[in-house]
């Protein structure tokens, strides 16, 4: 006899795909473009089209978690805290908007937020905590390869997704 729902198998079958989605993130931490910039967050950008923004931002949070890890938390563990918890929201809003807008717009919006806005918020974090490596210097340091890094891991999982979507 099969005692487990329809739901329970749809719960499971999500649960499995999010570990495949943060261990393919994993393995994109590892592919380092600079520093803990990576291509770490394409998988959670691709999960909250596929799963939803909740299921890609807990991949975006665990999947900067993971690259941190694997760099040495360069800018240290109560930073790489933050920007896990940004990852998380910015992944969100990522799928929210391409869900309920357009494509185009998702993409814009998270390439702003997961770069300039990134380092922005970042920045008088870093300042406080009497990093050597804060202020306006961390800002130039930052922001060009960031905003990089993020358009890679975005299009790249808008153009999957959209490819997957016409099969």
């Amino acid at each position: 006899m099969n005692y487990t729902s329809k739901s329970e198998k749809n719960t499971t079958i999500k649960l499995v795909y999010i570990a495949m989605f943060i261990a393919l993130s994993f393995i994109g931490s590892l592919i380092k473009i600079q520093g803990t910039i990576a291509l770490d967050s394409m998988s959670a950008f691709f999960a909250s089209l596929y799963l939803g923004p909740a299921a890609g931002a807990i991949v975006g949070a665990l999947g900067h978690l993971l690259t941190a890890f694997t760099s040495g938390f360069p800018l240290t563990i109560p930073i790489h805290l933050v920007i896990m918890l940004q990852m998380s929201v910015i992944v969100y809003i990522f799928g929210y908007l391409y869900k309920k807008y357009n494509g185009l717009l998702a993409n814009v919006v998270a390439i702003l937020l997961n770069g300039p806005g990134a380092v922005f918020m970042i920045a008088p974090i870093a300042t406080a905590l009497g990093l050597p490596l804060s202020g306006a210097a961390f800002i130039y340091a930052m922001i060009g390869v960031l905003t990089i890094g993020s358009i890679v891991n975005i299009v790249l999982a808008s153009l999957l997704f959209g490819r997957m979507k016409k099969r």
